[in-house]
């Protein structure tokens, strides 16, 4: 049985965060981007012919990811493979994801006799979590369904949008689904990983396109379960799950990562989260800096003070500087007596001396990357 992995990087807009990335190549944690997390699941767990499915804007993604060296991948047989669907397409209209495999379908049938048991696991980078996708793939097959969706409890809330969301009888079976939806907490969330037999994908995927139906979701998942045509089965993930859908979520999210338990389990929960390497000095704590309860990354200069905050790498505070419930990402430079609470610094910003920048919880103020404020 051989494995093929898709990651999808256009899966959610967080403004300015993406309007010039993927949401795949947003960073995140201090030295990460979102995409990590999937390829790490992936690699960890010897898929080594994956497909990274961009439709816009992967530049950044391409330059980060490269061959896949750190992940292991890049002498492996199949190894990695970027999937640009839409560079030559007479429409730039996004339609589903569906749509997105049939225009890379060479992807899929790169071999001339795929077994039958030959799977495919698809996944995207806007939900970050440590997955083991061993576990996942040995729950698909002992299931005999169709399709596995894994799942997290605790995100349906009443309030939030989900893509997908699914209610469970007391047998752990599927009782109802829903798309496009704001969910009541009787409900789990699909984590958007999906495990799926690679010769009936392609097949799905060719005869709902060619019937105008292009949303994993909503044509394949749903509507096949609800003609009873695929049966679906349920992973439950209990580790922490990460939905970064919204910039709000995004901001709440990085800054949980503070907590130890989080931590902990989302960079080394079933194994370890790798990155490019960008090897840099040690951060230096200046003599009248005032740290507290903050991610740091290495290679900064810090001066000043900064509590309940991440900060990336080679990241300046200089003397008399308050940050507070920040984002800051590399090489940004926060200058002398400057405030910034409630604020997200894209790369290379510059916050000029006694400059005050004050969001809020909900609404953080986004510096784009670049500019000088």
């Amino acid at each position: 049985m051989n494995v093929t992995g898709i990651i999808f990087t256009n899966d959610a807009s967080l403004g300015e965060l993406t309007n010039k990335r993927t949401s795949g190549s947003i960073p995140f944690g201090g030295r990460y981007r979102q995409i990590d997390w999937a390829l790490s699941n992936m690699s960890c767990a010897g898929i080594r012919h994956i497909g990274i499915i961009s439709r816009h804007s992967y530049q950044s993604l391409m330059h980060h990811v490269g061959d896949g060296e750190e992940w292991g991948l890049e002498l492996e047989e199949g190894g990695l493979e970027f999937l640009t669907p839409y560079a030559t397409n007479t429409t730039d209209k996004y339609r589903g994801k569906l749509e997105s495999v049939y225009n890379a379908m060479d992807f899929l049938e790169f071999s001339d006799e795929a077994d039958d048991d030959d799977l495919v696991v698809m996944t995207d980078s806007a939900v970050l979590a440590n997955v083991d996708l061993k576990a996942v793939i040995d729950a698909h097959i002992a299931s005999g369904k169709q399709v596995t969706v894994v799942t997290k409890a605790g995100i349906a809330n009443g309030e939030k949008k989900l893509d997908l969301a699914l209610k469970l009888d007391e047998n752990g079976e599927v009782a109802d689904m829903v798309v496009d939806y704001v969910a009541s907490d009787d409900y789990v969330a699909s984590m958007d990983i999906f495990v799926l037999n690679k010769k009936k994908l392609i097949k799905w995927v060719k005869d709902m396109v060619a019937r105008d139906k292009y949303h994993m979701d909503r044509d394949l998942v749903m509507g096949g379960w609800r003609r009873g045509q695929i049966g679906v089965n349920v992973y439950p993930f209990e580790g922490v799950a990460l939905f970064n859908e919204s910039v709000e979520e995004y901001f709440a999210n990085s800054l949980s990562l503070i907590k130890k338990d989080v931590r902990h389990d989302i960079f080394n929960g079933r194994h370890p989260v790798y990155t490019k390497v960008r090897d840099r000095v040690p951060t230096y704590y200046g003599e009248d800096c005032d740290i507290e309860n903050s991610l740091i990354a290495d290679g900064c200069m810090l001066d000043g003070e900064v509590e309940d905050s991440v900060l990336f790498r080679q990241v300046t505070i200089e003397k008399d500087a308050e940050v507070e419930n920040c984002i800051i990402m590399n090489d940004s430079v926060v200058g002398e007596g400057a405030e910034l609470k409630y604020v997200i610094l894209d790369k290379n910003v510059t916050v000029t001396p006694g400059a005050k920048l004050i969001g809020t919880k909900k609404n953080p103020i986004i510096v784009k990357r670049g500019e000088t404020v």
